[in-house]
């Protein structure tokens, strides 16, 4: 077993390099493909009261879980993904819903706690764990909590909060303004809000603070059920005057935290958005977080597409590989970023490259809604949250107005367009899906990265506790190889022929299969 300091050593010797090891006892998150939804937008239900309202809702979503796994492995026309994110929940004055006024409450455009609970039901039925979105860094504006504070400079809910009676004169983490409301506050007091004045900062220095947030922790964890906790913006829980990231107080009280959830569930998952650079990020987990969502590795693997140039992904890829001993959170682009298809250009074959490269590397793969059929959007951050594209036209979503309008190629990127054709973007995410989910090497095995012969292509290995070895190559450039020949870590090698543009191989050998496999090929 290679220990942290030995991988990174072979890392900067340029060596073969293993993940960490394989883990004999994986947690069920370590097993799934996680499948990101924002309910306002995913689907509207058919009937009942927000029926035809042109908002999404957790019966619409309901409506809508044949799509994502029918609960039943004998068959082939659902996604197949094993876990959901959801976006806040709550509720909120704001679309997104990241500014929360009532934690223990469900969002009244996406229903009742009783329609969530049904969903709840619906989902264990198909064997899919349900994440919710939890807002710990701040709260909305509006909330009860922040409205008595400003109102009352001796409330105790004061103090849940973080003021300065002068401007301290600095500003936040990317030149933000992050002291605000002297005029909204009685006390003439500025209050700090990071995000923005409608997002007041919470202060988890506070006891009483964090005894709100472990009370609500336990309300969704053993009263709701839920699998799981996203935890928002976490490097900016504690600051330390201007220093306002990965401060040492904000791990120490998220190891706290994240102990108490385990102590109500031991198999409870929490991961975190650190939008930090690796080695940053390397620092949360596991203790602060169970996993948490690796940014670097989704930008290299987009620049890698654009760029046809495997190297700098080849590096990157030993960078995140020598940085954790635990799984850590791939994506490819999220609520936040332009989509991948727009950050590609629209090329389905860079689309399906991407794709491979999600499903197939280590850490545990998140989609966000719509990427499996090429879903568009750029800033601003509504157009990257627009409803998911059903049909041709917006009654796939809603028999109303929908709440934003769909993406102008609607009419040719739709999930009707393509749920029968096995040639399809949708159709190439099922099967990738498919082949992760029935393979040990490729959901926790160890990895190996391997040189090629070419720049444009990237390729690895992935190794299975029983021996099973699984090897993956992805041509990430426009360019065709006639004669694509690659040696194994175990000296064998292999003739695979033609290689063409953006084309990717996944080859599956048995535990007892060794020597040299000359003309295999992948399909």
């Amino acid at each position: 077993m290679q220990n942290r300091f030995s991988r990174r050593l072979a890392a900067l010797l340029g060596a073969m390099l293993f993940a960490a090891p394989a883990w004999a006892e994986p947690s069920w998150w370590e097993d799934a493909v996680f499948y990101q939804v924002f309910v306002r937008s995913f689907a509207d239900a058919g009937a009942g009261p927000l029926a035809g309202d042109g908002v999404g809702d957790f019966r619409g979503l309901i409506e809508r879980l044949d799509y994502l796994n029918d609960g039943d492995p004998g068959t082939e026309d659902d996604l197949g993904v094993t876990a959901l994110w959801l976006l806040p929940i709550s509720p909120s004055p704001s679309y997104h819903g990241y500014d929360i006024t009532d934690y223990r409450g469900i969002n009244p455009d996406y229903g009742t706690m009783e329609d969530f609970r049904a969903f709840m039901e619906a989902c264990r039925g198909r064997g899919i764990r349900v994440v919710i979105d939890l807002v710990i860094n701040h709260c909305s504006s509006r909330h009860p909590w922040f409205l008595e504070a400003a109102r009352d400079p001796e409330s105790p809910k004061r103090d849940w909060f973080i003021w300065s009676e002068e401007h301290p004169g600095w500003r936040g983490p990317w030149n933000q303004q992050v002291w605000h409301g002297r005029v909204r506050d009685r006390a003439g007091a500025y209050y700090y809000g990071c995000f923005s004045p409608n997002m007041p900062d919470l202060n988890l220095e506070n006891p009483a603070v964090t005894a709100e947030m472990k009370g609500i922790a336990r309300f969704w964890i053993e009263d709701v059920g839920v699998d799981g906790f996203r935890l928002d913006a976490i490097k900016h829980l504690i600051e330390d005057g201007p220093v306002q990231e990965n401060t040492p107080a904000t791990i120490a009280w998220l190891e706290d935290f994240n102990a108490f959830c385990k102590s109500l569930n031991p198999d409870f998952l929490t991961v975190g958005e650190v939008w930090s650079s690796t080695e940053q990020v390397a620092r949360y987990i596991p203790d602060a977080v169970d996993t948490a969502f690796e940014f670097d590795l989704g930008y290299a693997i987009i620049h890698a597409l654009n760029t046809g140039e495997a190297d700098r992904l080849h590096d990157r890829l030993a960078a995140v590989l020598a940085a954790y001993d635990t799984p850590v959170a791939t994506f490819l682009t999220n609520h936040d970023q332009a989509r991948v298809m727009s950050q590609l250009g629209g090329h389905p074959g860079k689309a399906r490259a991407a794709a491979a490269l999600l499903l197939t590397l280590p850490g545990v793969p998140f989609i966000y809604y719509g990427e499996e059929i090429g879903h568009t959007g750029g800033k601003p951050d509504p157009n990257i949250r627009t409803p998911m594209q059903w049909t041709a036209d917006p009654s796939g979503f809603t028999a109303g107005t929908p709440w934003r309008a769909p993406q102008a190629d609607a009419a040719e990127v739709n999930v009707a367009a393509q749920a029968d054709d096995p040639g399809s973007l949708l159709s190439h995410y099922r099967g990738l899906i498919r082949q992760r989910l029935g393979n040990d090497a490729l959901r926790h095995g160890d990895t190996v990265l391997l040189r090629t012969s070419y720049p444009e292509v990237i390729a690895y290995e992935r190794l299975g506790t029983d021996g099973r070895r699984v090897f993956v190559y992805v041509n990430i450039s426009d360019r065709q190889f006639d004669d694509f020949v690659q040696r194994l870590s175990n000296g064998a090698t292999l003739h695979l022929g033609v290689l063409e543009p953006y084309a990717h191989g996944i080859i599956d050998f048995p535990a007892d299969q060794t020597g040299d496999h000359a003309d295999d090929r992948a399909d």
